[in-house]
């Protein structure tokens, strides 16, 4: 039998009747079918008022008027407008209640370059995973519909693809020259070429989502300036790698296992620097300038050393990550810089090459020290060749196999060749009969040094920008060459 109970129904206005007696009153309407409103016309909740029990037919409430820039907490009903062009933030999901849904849009097709972060509600569930979800797709819009405690909040509409809480790493970075990119279908590298930020947005609960992987090399020593002997080349800077996780595109490192194979990183901002080559000396008898460290601030701070400048006219060489190579006077040999210095474990660096030990004419000096590898002993007497620099340390990541922080080539005096400068982007070393060769297996290659034959002077290559190389040694009236910038490259896995 069906059953209407009110208390009363009262005519206002002519048009509006108002069923119930005012606060405080219930109107009852037990029946199979309620019509509310005719053909045509609008039924609507009065201002302040709420409605429950109904449930919601899979629309929301588009926030129009409220283009959301920053963390905000969502509300159950509504739909927003993501705007991430100035950066990263989140929407915190209501607590979830049966029925209750929230949308969200990429409002300017920024979701790729910086993800919106999605948040449970304390311990509920996206997806049946108690993690926090990541939009990553440009131009991505997502409807969420709470479920129940065992699935908690389920996408129902994805532009692109299912969303569920995730239990890896989301993650930007800042500064310019830097970039973000997907290298194999889980993993991404956060490659800094200069200053910047590396900003995990979110990250799992266990390895290996929640560390990274990292190459820190530091900028490399510029080469030594002769005047009646070779200078010395720069050293190598600083590298440091971690030994590569079981999964993934990345290899065992070359330097043994460390300490701590992989960085544990939470939410938060790690800054990065990355070093500068020494620059390169124009006047005669001047050693090389040292290249600055690079630094990873994470977890364990990460710190690569810069390489050492090569020896000049009658100097000492110096010591850095790896150490700039000696020079000769008369028929006095100077000793190397060496390398590892500051020391850490595994080695970042080895020490450069001794200066000519005889009276050979040619005075030829040491090459600069590699990552894995001394630079070479100035060849005399028999062939008065600049020392090479010593190799670099080859790390293949997820598929760029390069070699990074060669030592950079010796010079010799007049009538001379130069050595050639070390994989992984050492410069070769100035000569009067040929110039050293500079390293073509880096990210970037190394300068070929100068001869007078086929140029000016006897000045030194440069080392690889981003390589860590050393730069090439001079003989008057060249310049000795600049060391190559470092790098930074961080490895994750994001799905």
């Amino acid at each position: 039998m069906s059953k209407i109970e009110v208390d009363a129904i009262t005519e206002q206005s002519g048009s509006t009747l108002t069923a119930g007696g005012g606060a405080g009153k219930t109107v009852v309407v037990d029946a199979t079918t309620v019509t509310l409103g005719r053909c045509g016309g609008t039924v609507a909740l009065a201002s302040g008022a709420s409605q429950t029990g109904f449930g919601r037919t899979g629309t929301v409430d588009w926030q129009t008027g409220s283009i959301k820039t920053s963390t905000f907490t969502a509300a159950n009903g509504e739909g927003y407008f993501a705007n991430t062009s100035g950066g990263a933030f989140t929407m915190n999901l209501p607590a979830g209640s049966a029925g209750a849904i929230v949308s969200v849009v990429d409002y300017t097709n920024t979701f790729q370059t910086n993800a919106l972060t999605i948040a449970a509600n304390g311990s509920e569930k996206i997806g049946g995973v108690a993690e926090n979800a990541s939009l990553e797709t440009e131009g991505q819009s997502v409807t969420f519909v709470y479920i129940d405690g065992t699935e908690g909040w389920k996408n129902i509409q994805d532009s692109t693809s299912n969303v569920t809480g995730q239990s890896f790493i989301c993650a930007s970075v800042s500064g310019a020259c830097n970039t973000l990119t997907t290298v194999d279908t889980n993993f991404k590298m956060a490659i800094f070429k200069g200053p910047g930020t590396f900003t995990v947005n979110s990250v799992g609960t266990s390895a290996p989502n929640n560390v990274v992987d990292y190459l820190v090399v530091a900028g490399g020593g510029s080469g030594g300036k002769g005047s009646s002997a070779g200078g010395g080349g720069g050293g190598a800077g600083g590298l440091r790698v971690s030994p590569g996780t079981s999964t993934g595109c990345w290899t065992a490192s070359p330097l043994g296992a460390s300490p701590a194979a992989a960085l544990p990183v939470a939410a938060t901002g790690y800054p990065i620097t990355v070093g500068g080559g020494g620059p390169g000396m124009p006047c005669n008898g001047n050693n090389g300038n040292p290249g600055s460290n690079s630094v990873f601030t994470g977890s364990s701070t990460i710190t690569s050393a810069g390489g050492g400048g090569g020896a000049g006219h009658d100097q000492a060489s110096e010591s850095g990550g790896s150490g700039g190579g000696g020079a000769p006077i008369d028929a006095t040999p100077r000793p190397a810089g060496a390398g590892n210095t500051p020391p850490v474990n595994p080695s970042q660096g080895n020490p450069g090459g001794t200066g000519s030990p005889t009276t050979g004419t040619g005075y030829p000096s040491g090459g600069g020290g590699g990552a894995i590898a001394n630079g070479q002993n100035g060849l005399s007497p028999n062939c008065n060749t600049g020392g090479a620099g010593g190799a670099g340390a080859q790390v293949n990541i997820c598929g760029n196999n390069y070699f990074w922080a060669g030592g950079g080539g010796g010079t010799a005096w007049t009538g001379y060749g130069g050595g050639a400068g070390g994989s992984g982007g050492g410069g070769g070393g100035g000569g009067k009969t040929a110039g050293g060769t500079g390293s073509t297996t880096g990210i970037n290659n190394g300068g070929n040094g100068e001869a007078t034959p086929a140029g000016p002077s006897m000045g030194g290559g440069a080392g690889g920008a981003n390589t860590g190389g050393g730069g090439g040694g001079a003989n008057s009236p060249g310049t000795s060459g600049n060391g190559g910038s470092g790098i930074v490259i961080i490895r994750y896995k994001f799905q």
